[in-house]
């Protein structure tokens, strides 16, 4: 199974609706508007030649200067048989993060969305537990957002050799 046949597969199935393919290190990723992750997550795996049946990751990335598309949730999907992997990236807006969750299709998502949402802030539509997985409950933000200043350089209260520097 080649890239390019994954390609012609999901041109073929979706058209324009999947967009911006690239490859890296032999890893077909395109991107796809949020609101079809369900249908071509379902095409994915059903589809007998391409039977990607396996999530292996999926999570969240904080672009903070993409204005409407600040959050970017990747799944990677593997064809077992095959030993082929793909990526697919759905974008969404920061202040209404809701994606629709993947759990029905494939039961590793459940526990990787939840991560993603306890981390990123990600609002997985009909996700049947949506609760923080690793942070406490009385968190009122989401860690891995890069909406904090990096340490303040001009700290005088340290010292940096305890610290490599």
């Amino acid at each position: 199974m080649t890239n390019d046949f994954i390609t012609d597969k999901l041109k073929a199935e979706f058209g324009e609706e999947i967009f911006d393919y690239q490859e890296h290190y032999d890893i077909l990723t395109f991107t796809s508007d949020k609101e079809l992750n369900l249908k071509i997550l379902t095409f994915l795996k059903e589809d007998l030649e391409l039977n990607f049946s396996f999530l292996n990751d999926l999570t969240a990335i904080h672009y903070p200067d993409n204005a409407g598309k600040e959050l970017c949730v990747v799944y990677l999907l593997q064809n077992l048989q095959a030993r082929k992997r793909i990526r697919l990236k759905v974008y969404t807006d920061i202040k209404k993060p809701d994606v629709y969750t993947a759990s029905a299709i494939y039961s590793t998502a459940n526990w990787l969305e939840r991560e993603a949402y306890d981390f990123f802030g990600v609002n997985f539509v009909g996700h049947p537990n949506l609760i923080r997985i690793m942070n406490v409950d009385e968190m009122d933000y989401f860690p891995l957002r890069k909406e904090y200043p990096l340490e303040d350089q001009t700290r005088i209260d340290k010292d940096d050799e305890m610290f490599g520097r």
